[in-house]
């Protein structure tokens, strides 16, 4: 592969996108590993909700990107800045999608290692969206605008 594509690859964050499905699989295949442990009636409500909750903010942001989606956190040049529906909500959606799902799945599997996986992720995912806000901020000048209006993950706290 040139060097050109290497670059190419990394300049668009390439490596977060690495981390990140790593991780996703982490939690995927702990889950089901602590399968002799049983999640209480609260503990399994809660993480169903919570994978309610990501599939919803996941379709929802799915859809509404349209043709601005891409796997890179760096914007499409062709991108527009979506702020309506979901996004007129959170900010990451998409990201926030998979901080639910991830919670939810620890907390249904009742698994300690699934959930640890969860923390680490909630933490790539923060600092890959505080990426990825730069380049928003560089390529969107009413970014800064819509920062101060809408929160990141969770509507109207975070």
């Amino acid at each position: 592969m040139p060097s050109s594509q290497n670059s190419s690859f990394a300049e668009r964050g390439g490596w977060w996108v690495i981390l990140q499905s790593f991780l996703m699989l982490g939690v995927l295949i702990t889950g089901p590993l602590c399968w002799h442990s049983k999640a209480s009636f609260p503990q399994w409500l809660a993480g169903f909700l919570l994978l309610l909750a990501g599939a919803v903010f996941g379709i929802l942001g799915a859809r509404s990107l349209g043709k601005s989606r891409t796997i890179f956190p760096k914007p499409l040049p062709e991108g527009e800045l979506i702020q309506a529906g979901i996004y007129g909500i959170v900010r990451h959606p998409l990201y926030a999608s998979l901080i639910h799902l991830s919670f939810g799945w620890a907390l249904l599997w009742h698994c300690g290692a699934t959930l640890v996986l969860a923390i680490l992720l909630s933490m790539m995912l923060y600092c890959k969206c505080l990426k990825e806000e730069v380049w928003l901020r560089d390529k969107y000048p009413e970014y800064r605008d819509y920062a101060k209006r809408v929160k990141r993950f969770i509507p109207w706290v975070f």
